[in-house]
């Protein structure tokens, strides 16, 4: 009797035992399944996060207030709503934001990807032609001299001190400098982010219509072909020799190549930091007023809706008709980065 007894002890110990340990895998099986879960869920977070980045677009504006903008870098286009029914001369992007300029001293804004504008307060009536942005500054000039900056996202603008009255065309910023150009050969330079610019010494007489930054190095574009460029933050500028004497209007840098742009469709473009330039082919003869960079992808704007892209750093462009101008006047174009 008392080995039977002794058998069921032992059994009944060996039973609780094994219980014992199955209950313990169970529980650590459980314990390392929980991580596991948490940790897709923080990569699931992650590529969401990723998918709201701003997208890139081109924005095109011209005459009677018109903005178009594209989404495919540069194929097809839509038409924006714009405040203004003027001529819209420039525009630019920085910090999140278009920045407009158009006839009688009007600035706009856009926070949305340029999809609608506002107006924003203006210290001038004078036409502003050109728009750029840097150091937390947008810089716009115009026409007898005027040169405006906004330090607040194009919201408010302040009049800043100017050396001439001649007709200031275009404006552009690098290595901490402002550029500005115009008639006459006018060129202008700022140090102090915009507040105040000085007369720079111009190797032509000839109206300057464009100005680029790129490779530490302004180049700009004029009347009868003429090309200038600085390698010193513009303190110093050379004539240099061009493949036209048509009128080129404007110039865009990108992919270490600058691109110029003008009348009767003309195309110009320099792979060596602007110090020699070959024709580009071009699919128009009508006038080419404006040109923007981004994303490997060169555009240019003019008369006529026309509305022309490179994917090739300017060798070749093509006609691009998927857009809502037929007959309007473009006059600048640019892209978000």
């Amino acid at each position: 009797m008392k080995s039977i007894l002794s058998w069921f002890v032992l059994i009944v110990s060996i039973a609780v035992i094994v219980s014992s340990c199955s209950e313990k895998e169970e529980s650590t099986t459980t314990a390392t399944a929980i991580p596991i879960t948490t940790s897709d869920d923080s990569s699931d977070n992650s590529s969401s996060s990723s998918s709201s980045s701003n997208p890139e677009i081109f924005v095109a504006v011209g005459n009677q207030g018109t903005v178009i903008r594209s989404t495919d870098n540069g194929t097809t286009w839509d038409n924006a709503t714009s405040e203004t029914g003027n001529a819209f001369y420039g525009v630019t992007y920085g910090n999140n934001t278009f920045v407009g300029v158009a006839i009688n001293g009007n600035a706009l804004r856009s926070t949305d990807n340029g999809s609608t504008w506002d107006n924003a307060t203006s210290p001038t009536s004078n036409h502003l032609f050109s728009v750029t942005f840097g150091n937390n500054s947008f810089v716009a000039v115009g026409s007898s001299g005027n040169i405006v900056r906004s330090t607040d996202n194009g919201s408010t603008w302040d009049n800043a001190t100017s050396p001439t009255t001649i007709q200031l065309n275009t404006v552009a910023f690098g290595n901490d400098i402002f550029v500005a150009v115009g008639n006459s050969g006018t060129i202008v330079k700022s140090t102090d982010n915009g507040s105040s610019f000085d007369n720079v010494t111009s190797p032509t007489a000839n109206r300057i219509n464009g100005v680029t930054f790129g490779n530490s190095t302004f180049v700009a574009v004029g009347v009868s072909g003429n090309i200038v460029r600085s390698t010193d933050n513009g303190t110093t500028w050379d004539n240099v020799t061009s493949p036209t004497t048509i009128t080129v209007r404007q110039v865009s840098f990108g992919n270490d190549i600058f691109v110029a742009v003008g009348s009767s469709g003309i195309i110009v473009r320099s792979a060596d930091n602007g110090t020699s330039w070959d024709n580009a082919t071009s699919p128009t003869g009508g006038l080419l007023m404006g040109i923007g960079f981004g994303n490997n992808t060169f555009v240019a704007v003019g008369n006529d809706g026309n509305l022309i892209r490179s994917t090739d750093n300017g060798t070749t462009f093509d006609n691009v008709t998927n857009h809502p101008v037929v007959n309007g006047q473009f006059m600048d174009v640019a892209f978000s980065e």
